[in-house]
């Protein structure tokens, strides 16, 4: 009889999520392929519902109750699963406070269903919701789960407000979530299915679906940051290394069958030898110019500064006498620091100061630089580096050096460059993982 009956309301619970996908699919066709890739899971080891990215998992009594209460609360119960999967939640490394990373991930997820204006997800708006969301958005323009944690850690929140927070934006369970990177391979299946998906519905967002698109910016905001491209930084600086010859040994051109073919017939004399120089990347001249205008904050200024100092800092990277001016500009050049060796970089960053704080303007750097240039202050200037957040004015011509805008921003929203520069996104991640 118990058999029976869990059987009929395993079929009730079916048609419930069925209908739910339905309603969602009606209303979002871009959600068509993530809406249906996970596979329904009844379940009594949790209370609510939950997913690892190829099941949804869900309680019985628990599914059943929240369908009394209407239809709106299940569309959108199964609706915060499904985002979880799309933005990866499931497979990134947690925070060390993992309570506040699931509470962020949860707020991000829940940000974005509140702002999409749809019949089939609307809820009466609720104050206390409202009040979270100004006061993340007055820090960062797009709620994305990193970003949150970050906000929320520094905030050293105390245990009751974490608990409304808890009891307030708290939709699912996250005990299925890899938690340990380090145990699981990179790039598995699921993770890559979504990834795809993810990429493919921005594609659409932005092309097809124009109509929904003006009705899913958080949804495409959110999107557009998870999917940017990240970037090996100390790759990336390759692009300004010089080429030199170097008194090294080239052990990779050295051909060992006429060396010892010369060996066998002479006795003692090779027919070939290696060679002594080998060309090699070093970096010799470079500028890192930094956007010091109110816009920038000096902590993430700092964390540029001190990921560049680490990859300088590497015998490989830079020629024993190298020459690295950093200058600091707002409106105007406030500094420039010539630094040539590694002390002296060590020194700057231990007594970095931010000056400046005024507006934005590029183009006071590129006049500096190319006067440094006419003055013959440069061996062979090969790149310069500016770390700023887009907003400002561009010089019209094309120095003759190579030029790149970084920009490390979690909310990085697209910014136009000169067509002669190249853009570089990282974010803090990508900082950290170099």
């Amino acid at each position: 009889m118990f058999e029976e009956e869990l059987l009929e309301k395993t079929t009730v619970c079916t048609e419930i999520l069925q209908d739910a996908k339905n309603e969602l699919y009606l209303n979002m066709r871009f959600l068509d392929v993530a809406l249906h890739s996970l596979v329904l899971f009844p379940t009594f080891d949790i209370s609510s519902c939950a997913t690892d990215g190829s099941l949804f998992y869900y309680q019985i009594p628990y599914l059943v109750e929240q369908y009394k209460t209407g239809n709106v609360v299940v569309n959108r119960l199964y609706l915060h699963s499904i985002f979880h999967c799309l933005f990866g939640h499931i497979w990134k490394e947690p925070g060390e406070e993992r309570t506040l990373w699931d509470l962020a991930c949860d707020i991000a997820m829940e940000s974005i269903i509140d702002q999409l204006p749809l019949r089939c997800l609307r809820l009466p708006s609720k104050p206390y919701r409202r009040a979270v969301y100004d006061g993340l958005r007055e820090k960062t323009r797009v709620l994305t789960a990193e970003r949150i944690y970050t906000l929320l850690e520094s905030a050293e929140l105390d245990p009751r407000t974490v608990a409304r927070m808890l009891q307030e934006f708290c939709v699912d369970d996250h005990r299925y979530w890899e938690t340990d990177r380090k145990k699981q391979p990179q790039g598995m299946p699921d993770e890559n299915k979504w990834k795809d998906i993810r990429e493919k519905m921005e594609t659409e967002l932005q092309t097809f679906s124009k109509e929904a698109c003006e009705d899913s910016k958080g949804l495409l905001e959110q999107l557009s940051v998870e999917n940017r491209e990240r970037y090996d930084y100390r790759n990336f600086l390759k692009k300004f290394c010089v080429l030199k010859e170097e008194m090294l040994v080239d052990l990779d051109s050295f051909d060992y069958i006429f060396y010892n073919y010369g060996m066998e017939l002479y006795g003692n004399m090779p027919l070939i030898e290696p060679q002594e120089t080998k060309e090699v990347h070093r970096i010799e001249d470079f500028v890192i110019a930094v956007d010091t205008s109110m816009s920038c904050k000096k902590e993430l200024i700092q964390k540029f500064l001190e990921e560049t100092y680490s990859v300088l800092s590497q015998s490989e990277s830079f020629y024993r006498k190298f020459h690295v001016h950093i200058i600091q500009c707002d409106e105007r050049v406030q500094s420039d620091t010539k630094i040539t060796d590694e002390k002296e970089l060590k020194e700057y960053m231990d007594h970095f100061e931010i000056r400046g704080l005024g507006g934005t303007d590029f183009r006071p750097v590129f006049s500096y630089v190319n006067r440094m240039l006419q003055e013959k202050k440069f061996s062979k200037l090969k790149g310069l580096l500016y770390f700023t957040d887009g907003y400002g004015r561009y010089p019209l011509k094309k120095p003759v050096y190579d030029t790149a805008f970084v920009f490390l921003r979690e909310d990085y929203m697209d910014v136009d460059v000169p067509p002669w520069a190249i853009k570089l996104i990282l974010g803090e991640e990508d900082l950290s993982e170099g």
